[in-house]
Protein backbone atom coordinates (compact mmCIF):
# COMPACT_ATOMS: atom_id res chain seq x y z
CA UNK A 1 0.00 0.00 0.00
CA UNK A 2 1.73 3.37 -1.25
CA UNK A 3 2.02 5.97 1.86
CA UNK A 4 -0.91 8.08 0.83
CA UNK A 5 -4.25 6.34 0.08
CA UNK A 6 -4.80 6.00 -3.82
CA UNK A 7 -8.48 6.41 -5.08
CA UNK A 8 -9.61 5.29 -8.68
CA UNK A 9 -11.73 7.60 -9.83
CA UNK A 10 -14.46 5.64 -12.84
CA UNK A 11 -15.66 8.74 -14.74
CA UNK A 12 -16.11 8.85 -18.56
CA UNK A 13 -16.84 12.82 -18.03
CA UNK A 14 -13.25 14.13 -18.42
CA UNK A 15 -14.07 17.39 -16.42
CA UNK A 16 -15.68 15.22 -13.58
CA UNK A 17 -12.75 13.27 -13.72
CA UNK A 18 -10.77 16.76 -12.81
CA UNK A 19 -12.90 17.74 -10.55
CA UNK A 20 -12.96 14.41 -8.18
CA UNK A 21 -8.80 14.36 -8.13
CA UNK A 22 -9.10 18.34 -7.24
CA UNK A 23 -11.29 17.54 -4.60
CA UNK A 24 -8.76 14.71 -2.75
CA UNK A 25 -5.42 16.18 -4.15
CA UNK A 26 -4.44 17.11 -0.64
CA UNK A 27 -4.44 13.92 1.18
CA UNK A 28 -4.96 10.74 -1.26
CA UNK A 29 -3.06 10.31 -4.78
CA UNK A 30 -5.12 9.19 -7.37
CA UNK A 31 -5.76 7.00 -10.26
CA UNK A 32 -8.47 7.66 -13.62
CA UNK A 33 -10.32 5.50 -15.62
CA UNK A 34 -12.44 6.75 -18.38
CA UNK A 35 -14.80 3.74 -18.58
CA UNK A 36 -15.38 0.54 -17.60
CA UNK A 37 -12.48 -1.25 -19.14
CA UNK A 38 -10.19 1.15 -18.16
CA UNK A 39 -11.35 0.37 -14.57
CA UNK A 40 -10.71 -3.25 -14.72
CA UNK A 41 -7.28 -2.70 -16.37
CA UNK A 42 -6.67 -1.13 -13.55
CA UNK A 43 -8.16 -3.23 -10.88
CA UNK A 44 -6.10 -6.23 -12.52
CA UNK A 45 -2.66 -4.52 -12.26
CA UNK A 46 -3.18 -2.21 -9.39
CA UNK A 47 -5.59 -3.82 -6.56
CA UNK A 48 -3.11 -3.93 -3.64
CA UNK A 49 -2.57 0.04 -4.11
CA UNK A 50 -5.92 1.06 -4.27
CA UNK A 51 -7.75 2.11 -1.32
CA UNK A 52 -11.23 3.29 -2.63
CA UNK A 53 -13.15 3.43 -6.18
CA UNK A 54 -15.05 6.07 -6.92
CA UNK A 55 -17.14 4.35 -9.87
CA UNK A 56 -19.94 6.20 -11.94
CA UNK A 57 -23.02 3.54 -13.48
CA UNK A 58 -23.41 5.43 -16.92
CA UNK A 59 -20.14 4.69 -19.32
CA UNK A 60 -18.98 3.48 -22.22
CA UNK A 61 -18.31 -0.28 -23.43
CA UNK A 62 -18.45 -1.33 -19.45
CA UNK A 63 -21.09 0.30 -17.32
CA UNK A 64 -20.34 0.64 -13.32
CA UNK A 65 -22.46 -2.67 -12.81
CA UNK A 66 -20.11 -4.24 -15.08
CA UNK A 67 -16.95 -3.17 -13.47
CA UNK A 68 -18.89 -4.62 -10.21
CA UNK A 69 -19.85 -7.31 -11.66
CA UNK A 70 -16.41 -8.09 -12.48
CA UNK A 71 -15.10 -7.48 -8.36
CA UNK A 72 -17.50 -9.38 -7.27
CA UNK A 73 -16.12 -12.70 -9.77
CA UNK A 74 -12.94 -11.69 -9.08
CA UNK A 75 -13.47 -11.47 -5.45
CA UNK A 76 -12.84 -7.82 -4.72
CA UNK A 77 -15.33 -6.47 -3.60
CA UNK A 78 -14.73 -7.43 -0.26
CA UNK A 79 -10.96 -6.32 -0.40
CA UNK A 80 -11.56 -2.51 -1.86
CA UNK A 81 -14.84 -0.23 -1.03
CA UNK A 82 -17.19 0.72 -3.84
CA UNK A 83 -18.66 4.25 -3.66
CA UNK A 84 -21.34 5.13 -6.67
CA UNK A 85 -21.36 8.47 -7.67
CA UNK A 86 -24.23 8.76 -10.12
CA UNK A 87 -26.70 10.96 -11.39
CA UNK A 88 -29.00 8.03 -11.74
CA UNK A 89 -31.12 8.07 -8.56
CA UNK A 90 -33.76 5.75 -8.99
CA UNK A 91 -34.24 3.28 -6.02
CA UNK A 92 -34.20 0.34 -8.37
CA UNK A 93 -30.18 1.32 -9.28
CA UNK A 94 -29.57 2.18 -5.53
CA UNK A 95 -30.83 -1.17 -4.32
CA UNK A 96 -28.80 -3.03 -7.13
CA UNK A 97 -25.69 -1.53 -6.02
CA UNK A 98 -26.25 -2.09 -2.37
CA UNK A 99 -26.73 -6.25 -3.50
CA UNK A 100 -23.44 -5.84 -5.40
CA UNK A 101 -21.87 -4.70 -2.18
CA UNK A 102 -20.97 -1.00 -2.78
CA UNK A 103 -20.17 0.66 0.11
CA UNK A 104 -22.23 4.00 -0.43
CA UNK A 105 -24.36 5.63 -3.29
CA UNK A 106 -23.55 9.81 -3.84
CA UNK A 107 -25.80 11.75 -5.98
CA UNK A 108 -24.96 14.45 -8.26
CA UNK A 109 -24.47 16.87 -8.03
CA UNK A 110 -23.09 16.71 -4.48
CA UNK A 111 -21.95 18.62 -1.82
CA UNK A 112 -17.40 18.84 -2.15
CA UNK A 113 -17.14 19.25 1.98
CA UNK A 114 -19.91 16.29 2.30
CA UNK A 115 -18.39 13.87 -0.06
CA UNK A 116 -14.71 14.23 0.93
CA UNK A 117 -15.75 13.27 4.46
CA UNK A 118 -17.97 10.76 3.40
CA UNK A 119 -14.61 9.36 1.74
CA UNK A 120 -12.28 9.85 4.05
CA UNK A 121 -14.50 7.67 6.65
CA UNK A 122 -14.35 5.23 4.04
CA UNK A 123 -10.89 5.35 3.67
CA UNK A 124 -9.77 5.12 7.45
CA UNK A 125 -13.07 2.34 7.94
CA UNK A 126 -11.41 -0.10 5.52
CA UNK A 127 -8.16 0.61 7.21
CA UNK A 128 -8.86 -0.05 10.27
CA UNK A 129 -10.13 -3.61 9.06
CA UNK A 130 -7.73 -4.24 6.98
CA UNK A 131 -5.38 -4.08 9.86
CA UNK A 132 -7.11 -6.05 12.91
CA UNK A 133 -7.87 -8.52 9.77
CA UNK A 134 -4.33 -9.23 9.07
CA UNK A 135 -3.66 -9.26 12.50
CA UNK A 136 -5.93 -11.85 13.47
CA UNK A 137 -5.27 -14.01 10.27
CA UNK A 138 -1.74 -14.09 10.98
CA UNK A 139 -1.93 -15.42 14.44
CA UNK A 140 -4.38 -18.35 13.61
CA UNK A 141 -2.05 -19.31 10.95
CA UNK A 142 0.56 -19.60 13.54
CA UNK A 143 -1.86 -20.92 15.61
CA UNK A 144 -2.65 -23.51 12.97
CA UNK A 145 0.81 -24.52 11.68
CA UNK A 146 2.32 -25.55 15.39
CA UNK A 147 -0.89 -27.07 16.00
CA UNK A 148 -1.56 -25.42 19.34
CA UNK A 149 -4.66 -25.36 21.42
CA UNK A 150 -6.03 -21.45 22.07
CA UNK A 151 -4.69 -20.95 26.14
CA UNK A 152 -6.15 -18.16 27.91
CA UNK A 153 -8.83 -15.75 26.80
CA UNK A 154 -6.77 -12.70 27.40
CA UNK A 155 -9.48 -9.15 27.95
CA UNK A 156 -7.15 -6.88 25.50
CA UNK A 157 -7.81 -9.58 22.42
CA UNK A 158 -11.13 -9.37 23.26
CA UNK A 159 -11.41 -6.08 23.12
CA UNK A 160 -9.52 -5.56 19.53
CA UNK A 161 -11.83 -9.08 18.69
CA UNK A 162 -15.26 -6.79 19.76
CA UNK A 163 -13.93 -3.91 17.71
CA UNK A 164 -13.63 -5.49 14.50
CA UNK A 165 -17.85 -5.68 14.08
CA UNK A 166 -17.81 -1.77 15.71
CA UNK A 167 -15.18 -0.80 12.54
CA UNK A 168 -17.00 -2.65 10.36
CA UNK A 169 -20.72 -0.88 11.06
CA UNK A 170 -18.67 2.57 11.26
CA UNK A 171 -17.93 3.01 14.46
CA UNK A 172 -15.02 2.95 16.29
CA UNK A 173 -13.67 1.30 19.23
CA UNK A 174 -15.27 3.89 21.62
CA UNK A 175 -18.24 1.85 21.78
CA UNK A 176 -16.86 -1.11 23.22
CA UNK A 177 -15.06 0.67 26.12
CA UNK A 178 -18.08 2.97 26.77
CA UNK A 179 -20.34 0.20 27.40
CA UNK A 180 -17.68 -1.76 29.43
CA UNK A 181 -17.66 0.87 31.93
CA UNK A 182 -21.52 1.59 31.79
CA UNK A 183 -22.22 -1.96 32.75
CA UNK A 184 -19.55 -2.34 35.07
CA UNK A 185 -21.18 0.88 36.77
CA UNK A 186 -24.85 -0.96 36.40
CA UNK A 187 -23.92 -4.05 37.88
CA UNK A 188 -21.88 -2.50 40.87
CA UNK A 189 -25.19 -0.88 41.59
CA UNK A 190 -27.04 -3.72 40.97
CA UNK A 191 -25.07 -5.92 43.49
CA UNK A 192 -25.32 -3.50 46.04
CA UNK A 193 -29.02 -3.06 46.01
CA UNK A 194 -30.44 -6.81 44.68
CA UNK A 195 -28.00 -8.49 46.43
CA UNK A 196 -30.51 -12.04 45.67
CA UNK A 197 -28.42 -11.76 41.93
CA UNK A 198 -25.35 -13.21 43.88
CA UNK A 199 -23.22 -10.94 41.60
CA UNK A 200 -19.34 -10.77 43.23
CA UNK A 201 -16.83 -8.37 42.22
CA UNK A 202 -15.47 -11.20 39.85
CA UNK A 203 -18.47 -11.21 38.33
CA UNK A 204 -19.01 -7.76 37.60
CA UNK A 205 -15.49 -7.01 36.19
CA UNK A 206 -16.11 -10.77 34.21
CA UNK A 207 -19.55 -9.33 32.89
CA UNK A 208 -18.04 -6.33 31.93
CA UNK A 209 -15.04 -7.71 29.81
CA UNK A 210 -17.24 -9.92 28.18
CA UNK A 211 -19.94 -7.08 27.16
CA UNK A 212 -17.17 -6.51 24.48
CA UNK A 213 -18.04 -9.64 22.34
CA UNK A 214 -21.57 -8.59 22.50
CA UNK A 215 -22.02 -7.57 18.71
CA UNK A 216 -19.21 -9.83 17.55
CA UNK A 217 -22.00 -12.00 15.36
CA UNK A 218 -21.41 -8.76 13.12
CA UNK A 219 -19.01 -10.05 11.31
CA UNK A 220 -21.06 -12.48 9.87
CA UNK A 221 -23.69 -9.91 8.61
CA UNK A 222 -23.20 -8.36 4.71
CA UNK A 223 -21.64 -5.18 4.39
CA UNK A 224 -24.67 -4.01 2.16
CA UNK A 225 -27.23 -4.50 5.28
CA UNK A 226 -24.51 -3.25 7.83
CA UNK A 227 -23.69 -0.11 6.29
CA UNK A 228 -27.24 0.62 4.73
CA UNK A 229 -27.70 4.44 5.57
CA UNK A 230 -31.78 4.13 6.50
CA UNK A 231 -34.12 2.01 7.52
CA UNK A 232 -33.78 -1.77 7.20
CA UNK A 233 -36.10 -3.66 5.07
CA UNK A 234 -38.33 -6.01 6.76
CA UNK A 235 -35.73 -9.36 5.38
CA UNK A 236 -33.07 -7.45 5.89
CA UNK A 237 -33.99 -6.95 9.41
CA UNK A 238 -34.15 -10.50 9.62
CA UNK A 239 -30.80 -11.01 8.53
CA UNK A 240 -29.58 -8.13 10.90
CA UNK A 241 -31.33 -9.96 14.02
CA UNK A 242 -29.19 -12.88 13.12
CA UNK A 243 -26.02 -11.12 14.42
CA UNK A 244 -26.91 -12.40 18.21
CA UNK A 245 -26.67 -16.14 16.88
CA UNK A 246 -23.82 -15.34 15.11
CA UNK A 247 -22.40 -14.44 18.21
CA UNK A 248 -22.85 -17.29 20.24
CA UNK A 249 -21.59 -19.95 18.20
CA UNK A 250 -18.52 -17.64 17.49
CA UNK A 251 -17.70 -17.74 21.37
CA UNK A 252 -18.96 -21.40 21.85
CA UNK A 253 -16.13 -22.40 19.50
CA UNK A 254 -13.53 -20.43 21.93
CA UNK A 255 -10.93 -22.68 23.66
CA UNK A 256 -10.44 -21.47 27.14
CA UNK A 257 -10.68 -23.94 29.95
CA UNK A 258 -9.56 -21.92 33.19
CA UNK A 259 -11.53 -18.97 32.02
CA UNK A 260 -15.19 -20.91 31.58
CA UNK A 261 -17.09 -18.35 33.71
CA UNK A 262 -16.10 -15.66 31.82
CA UNK A 263 -17.37 -17.35 28.37
CA UNK A 264 -20.35 -18.55 29.68
CA UNK A 265 -21.48 -14.79 30.14
CA UNK A 266 -19.84 -13.99 26.89
CA UNK A 267 -21.81 -16.54 25.09
CA UNK A 268 -25.39 -15.00 26.93
CA UNK A 269 -24.35 -11.72 26.26
CA UNK A 270 -23.84 -12.13 22.58
CA UNK A 271 -27.14 -13.85 22.14
CA UNK A 272 -29.69 -12.50 24.71
CA UNK A 273 -28.82 -8.72 24.72
CA UNK A 274 -31.86 -7.91 22.58
CA UNK A 275 -34.38 -9.27 24.73
CA UNK A 276 -36.67 -7.84 26.37
CA UNK A 277 -38.05 -8.29 29.67
CA UNK A 278 -41.60 -8.57 28.70
CA UNK A 279 -40.89 -10.91 26.12
CA UNK A 280 -40.68 -8.69 23.26
CA UNK A 281 -36.98 -8.75 22.24
CA UNK A 282 -35.09 -11.58 20.32
CA UNK A 283 -33.61 -14.08 19.05
CA UNK A 284 -35.62 -16.52 21.98
CA UNK A 285 -38.32 -13.78 23.42
CA UNK A 286 -37.23 -14.84 26.50
CA UNK A 287 -39.05 -13.27 29.63
CA UNK A 288 -38.44 -11.54 33.26
CA UNK A 289 -35.16 -13.37 34.59
CA UNK A 290 -34.99 -16.02 32.23
CA UNK A 291 -33.00 -13.59 30.59
CA UNK A 292 -29.36 -14.11 31.53
CA UNK A 293 -28.56 -11.41 33.79
CA UNK A 294 -25.08 -10.55 32.26
CA UNK A 295 -27.23 -9.77 29.32
CA UNK A 296 -29.83 -7.89 30.56
CA UNK A 297 -27.21 -5.35 32.44
CA UNK A 298 -25.38 -5.51 28.66
CA UNK A 299 -28.44 -4.90 26.78
CA UNK A 300 -29.29 -1.43 28.55
CA UNK A 301 -25.76 -0.21 28.58
CA UNK A 302 -25.71 -0.90 24.56
CA UNK A 303 -29.50 1.04 24.38
CA UNK A 304 -27.92 4.01 26.24
CA UNK A 305 -24.83 4.22 24.53
CA UNK A 306 -26.16 4.15 21.00
CA UNK A 307 -28.33 6.43 21.56
CA UNK A 308 -26.07 8.80 22.42
CA UNK A 309 -23.92 7.61 19.82
CA UNK A 310 -24.10 9.37 16.16
CA UNK A 311 -24.67 6.21 13.27
CA UNK A 312 -25.72 6.16 9.82
CA UNK A 313 -29.12 5.89 10.21
CA UNK A 314 -29.59 8.34 13.16
CA UNK A 315 -28.34 11.59 14.84
CA UNK A 316 -27.04 11.60 18.40
CA UNK A 317 -29.44 12.06 21.16
CA UNK A 318 -28.25 13.75 24.33
CA UNK A 319 -27.49 11.72 27.60
CA UNK A 320 -30.11 12.98 29.02
CA UNK A 321 -32.63 12.22 25.93
CA UNK A 322 -31.34 8.96 25.84
CA UNK A 323 -31.95 8.90 30.14
CA UNK A 324 -35.51 9.58 29.70
CA UNK A 325 -35.98 7.75 26.15
CA UNK A 326 -35.27 3.95 28.21
CA UNK A 327 -37.30 5.20 31.10
CA UNK A 328 -40.31 6.18 29.65
CA UNK A 329 -39.62 2.58 27.94
CA UNK A 330 -39.28 4.09 24.16
CA UNK A 331 -36.40 1.29 23.46
CA UNK A 332 -38.23 -1.33 25.04
CA UNK A 333 -38.89 -3.30 28.30
CA UNK A 334 -36.44 -3.50 30.69
CA UNK A 335 -36.13 -5.10 34.40
CA UNK A 336 -37.59 -2.77 37.04
CA UNK A 337 -34.53 -3.28 39.06
CA UNK A 338 -32.24 -2.52 36.30
CA UNK A 339 -34.74 0.76 35.59
CA UNK A 340 -34.03 2.08 39.69
CA UNK A 341 -30.26 1.13 38.41
CA UNK A 342 -29.68 3.37 35.93
CA UNK A 343 -32.13 6.11 38.21
CA UNK A 344 -29.43 5.80 40.66
CA UNK A 345 -26.30 6.06 38.24
CA UNK A 346 -27.50 8.04 34.95
CA UNK A 347 -25.45 10.59 36.43
CA UNK A 348 -22.34 8.84 36.55
CA UNK A 349 -23.18 7.70 33.05
CA UNK A 350 -22.94 10.89 32.05
CA UNK A 351 -20.28 12.54 33.76
CA UNK A 352 -18.21 9.41 32.38
CA UNK A 353 -19.18 10.60 28.74
CA UNK A 354 -18.33 14.55 29.45
CA UNK A 355 -15.12 13.50 30.74
CA UNK A 356 -11.56 14.34 29.15
CA UNK A 357 -10.79 11.12 30.68
CA UNK A 358 -13.50 8.67 28.68
CA UNK A 359 -12.16 9.99 25.55
CA UNK A 360 -8.36 9.29 26.69
CA UNK A 361 -9.21 5.87 27.68
CA UNK A 362 -10.55 5.24 24.77
CA UNK A 363 -8.11 6.59 22.64
CA UNK A 364 -5.08 4.81 24.98
CA UNK A 365 -6.91 1.82 25.49
CA UNK A 366 -7.41 1.07 21.53
CA UNK A 367 -3.55 1.88 20.99
CA UNK A 368 -3.18 -0.73 23.98
CA UNK A 369 -5.28 -3.50 22.52
CA UNK A 370 -3.34 -3.53 18.80
CA UNK A 371 0.10 -3.09 21.30
CA UNK A 372 -0.65 -6.19 23.27
CA UNK A 373 -2.30 -8.64 19.95
CA UNK A 374 0.99 -7.52 18.44
CA UNK A 375 3.25 -8.38 20.80
CA UNK A 376 0.65 -11.68 21.79
CA UNK A 377 1.01 -12.46 17.83
CA UNK A 378 5.31 -12.18 18.07
CA UNK A 379 4.98 -14.35 21.34
CA UNK A 380 3.27 -17.30 19.29
CA UNK A 381 5.83 -16.95 16.48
Amino acid sequence: MAERPTILIVEDQDTNRKLLKHLFRDKYDTMEASDGQEAIDALKNHIDEISIVLLDIVMPKIDGFGVLDYMTAHEMIDKVPVVLITGETSIESKDRAFTYGASDVVEKPYDANIIRKRIANLIDLWEHKRSLEKLIEEQNKKIQAQNEELKEVNYHIIDTLGSVAEFRNLDTFHHVIHIREFTRILAKCLAECYPEYKLSLTDIEQISYASALHDVGKIQIPDRILNKPGSLTDDEYEVMKGHTLYGSEIIEHITAPSNHEYLKYSKEIARSHHERYDGSGYPDHLVGDDIPIAAQIVGMADVYDTLCDERLYKAAYTPNEAYTMIMNGDCGVFNPKLIMCLRIVHSQFDQYLASEEARDISLAEAQLGARMLEMETNQVS
